[in-house]
């Protein structure tokens, strides 16, 4: 007998496991490589594109719609906003800076209020979440189409600002309830009991402690409904009437413009989109570092 809990074969042993298992510190495994290429390759399909754009926006007016540039300068962003035959840019981009703002301010409160609503249980309340949430299912295309053959029974002009507006917040409202409700559910009742002892309103409890609260939630779905509305194509196409949001004249562009005007209106929409989605963040971020400070002490 031994006092060893292990039989003496498996404690020589022991070593040598130990040893295998231990990271290799002479190199990386072969599978490392085989990862990194698959990535790095998965980068450049996904970017590189979308860069040759931005490079090829910045040529000169010798500049043709492939490589090799000649020259650089800036001319194909003047000629975009000055130039009608390049289309009706700048008022293109004006509707669609409204009316992703208009979706965005009514994608946020309905989100919000139905993440109040649904904490509790209502007669209905299936119906109506699988009733929102099926719009997702449907083609945008379709569904475009749908408003359209509705809007031109009843006798109502489709426009930008309304028939388009209708089918775009059929496309961001399902996405910021669903964000909505994943916020909601990291939402502590007790914060809203103890408002309420204080002797707090209901309207003081809501603009006073939900809200604060819920404010980084509220941001990204501020922040879906924006750029869902504004990079959508199919549900505005039949839906926008005369006058074209920014996606359908960076489509109808397509079809006459063959200068690099039209690589100078991505560079400028992405950086839109960028700059966007900087401040979303930004603002995320500075909640997040006011709350870890805590209130101050006076």
């Amino acid at each position: 007998m031994t006092d060893t809990p292990f039989p003496t074969g498996e404690v020589e042993a022991a070593p040598a496991r130990r040893h295998a298992l231990a990271p290799s510190t002479g190199g990386r495994p072969w599978t490392f490589y085989v990862l990194a290429t698959v990535f790095t390759l998965y980068i450049i399909a996904l970017y590189g594109p979308m860069i040759c754009i931005y490079i090829l926006s910045f040529q000169d007016v010798r500049g043709g719609l492939v490589f090799p540039m000649r020259g650089t300068s800036l001319h194909w962003f003047v000629d975009l906003f000055t130039q009608v035959r390049t289309g009706d840019v700048k008022g293109a981009f004006s509707r669609s800076i409204r009316l992703a703002v208009v979706v965005t301010i009514i994608t946020v409160v309905i989100s919000f209020m139905s993440g109040l609503a649904f904490r509790k249980r209502f007669a209905g309340d299936s119906f109506v979440f699988y009733m929102m949430i099926g719009s997702l299912v449907a083609p945008g295309l379709v569904l475009g189409i749908g408003v359209g053959l509705i809007c031109n029974t009843l006798g109502i002009d489709a426009a930008w600002y309304s028939t388009a507006l209708g089918a775009q917040l059929s496309w961001t409202l399902p996405f910021g309830v669903l964000v909505m409700f994943a916020v909601m559910s990291r939402f502590n009742n007790a914060w809203e009991e103890a408002a309420r002892d204080l002797g707090a309103s209901s309207w003081q409890t809501i603009i006073l402690v939900i809200v604060p609260i819920l404010a980084p939630g509220l941001v990204a779905v501020a922040l879906f409904g924006f750029t869902l509305s504004y990079d959508e194509f199919a549900r505005t196409l039949l839906t926008a009437g005369s006058l074209n949001t920014l996606p359908l004249e960076i489509w109808s562009m397509t079809l006459n413009v063959t200068s690099p005007s039209l690589y100078a209106l991505g560079t400028v929409t992405t950086l839109v989109s960028f700059v966007i989605i900087g401040v979303c963040l930004g603002t995320i971020a500075r909640i997040q570092k006011r709350r870890a400070r805590g209130p101050a002490i006076h």
